[in-house]
């Protein structure tokens, strides 16, 4: 598994930002008519926490190319950090709690990536299915905040794998 840099995280969290940028419609508008516009946001809400799914499961395909997504990003990162303000690069900013997926878990975030795969080809919200998807990737183990979001996803999902295959067994 690869682990997230502050670089990673730095690019993760620029990708948020841009995103909550180009949303934003101002306060009053927010204010008055607020449902529509939250709305607008759940495209990449969900493919956040799909990148988060992604970036935590232990191997194959989804996880090889999560784990390569986050080692380019932990690299572009670490590079417009040491160029653009000259700190030191590679820097681990992991999350101490990792919550693998199960198996079931696993079997769950395959079927929600070929409904991911479907959306950014067919939908017209693609470009903030994939922006979420890899803002999830490189903030999904970091020690923030969002980090701390992988473990409570992680768990919902494991559970739901659980109930949708019918697996009877002891949940930790």
């Amino acid at each position: 598994m690869q682990i997230v840099t502050f670089g990673g995280v730095t690019l993760g969290l620029c990708i948020l930002i841009v995103t909550l940028v180009r949303w934003y419609p101002g306060y009053r508008t927010l204010k008055k008519k607020p449902m529509p516009f939250v709305g607008q946001l759940l495209p990449f809400l969900l493919a956040w926490a799909y990148g988060v799914l992604a970036i935590l499961t232990v191997g194959g395909l989804i996880g090889r190319i999560a784990d390569a997504t986050l080692w380019i990003s932990n690299w572009l990162g670490d590079v417009a950090l040491v160029w653009g303000v000259g700190v030191d690069r590679g820097q681990s900013a992991t999350g101490h709690a990792y919550l693998p997926l199960t198996q079931t878990g696993s079997a769950l975030v395959l079927i929600l990536t070929a409904a991911m795969v479907v959306g950014v080809k067919k939908s017209k919200y693609g470009s903030d299915l994939k922006a979420g998807s890899w803002c999830g990737i490189c903030l999904g183990t970091s020690a923030g905040i969002a980090g701390f979001a992988a473990v409570p996803l992680a768990t919902v999902i494991n559970r739901m794998g659980d109930a949708l295959f019918g697996v009877v067994g002891a949940i930790a």
